[in-house]
């Protein structure tokens, strides 16, 4: 079984593509819970689901495979055999996800998921990373960070990432998913990375440092 490296944070932290440059450098899988999450949001809207009806929403969890990819070189996303990979990025996706996130019963299948896909990676380590992941999906693990910045260098980093971001929809979507999980602030043993003022490579080295620091495995390169 894999050493779990547990992140959280909001949009724009840079939990995603930290915890990807993380991975590939140490030769760890690397799990999008985010990305689970907006392809069950992609094939409720295809089919027309009302994204309000719990069942109706965890019921599309069959249509998404449990095999989500773990290589951080390697993310594409399918639903079926439906490549997802760039539609589950678009305004109408982002729109929904927290519609979808909300309902206990999916949360509660995809956290299951989530934990499976980790207990059966062979590589020495995975990063998982999403919303709940310190405090639900990976209590036990022996790295936890929340990765954060401020809001101001949050939006910034994602209208950078993604032409016509809107400020104003990133904030309401972490306020909307704050209401069902709390990853705005750390739990107990939970470590803070403020990345507002570090690069990009800087947060990649502490996240680097404290998985040396905190698990026996090696972090040097690929190994």
């Amino acid at each position: 079984m894999s050493v779990i490296v547990a992140i959280d944070g909001p949009a724009g932290s840079g939990k995603s593509s930290v915890s990807k440059a993380v991975a590939k450098q140490l030769g760890f899988g690397y799990l999008d819970t985010g990305a689970a999450y907006r392809c069950l949001a992609w094939a409720c809207l295809d089919s027309g689901v009302d994204l309000e009806e719990e069942d109706a929403v965890a019921h599309q969890l069959a249509t998404i495979a449990d095999d989500r990819p773990l290589n951080a070189g390697d993310q594409r996303h399918t639903v079926g055999s439906v490549d997802v990979t760039d539609a589950i990025r678009g305004p109408e996706v982002s729109a929904a996800v927290s519609q979808v996130a909300k309902h206990p019963r999916v949360r509660s299948g995809l956290n299951d998921s989530f934990r499976a896909l980790a207990a059966a990676d062979a590589r020495p380590g995975i990063i998982i990373e999403g919303r709940d992941i310190t405090t639900v999906v990976a209590p036990d693990a022996p790295v936890r960070i929340l990765l954060t910045a401020d809001e101001e260098t949050r939006i910034a980093r994602r209208q950078a990432e993604i032409d016509g971001v809107d400020a104003g929809a990133l904030i309401a979507r972490d306020r909307a998913d704050s209401k069902v999980v709390d990853f705005m602030s750390a739990a107990d043993g939970v470590w803070t990375l403020d990345t507002t003022r570090l690069s990009f490579d800087q947060s990649v080295e502490a996240v680097i440092d404290l998985i040396a620091r905190h698990t026996d495995i090696s972090t040097e390169a690929g190994q």
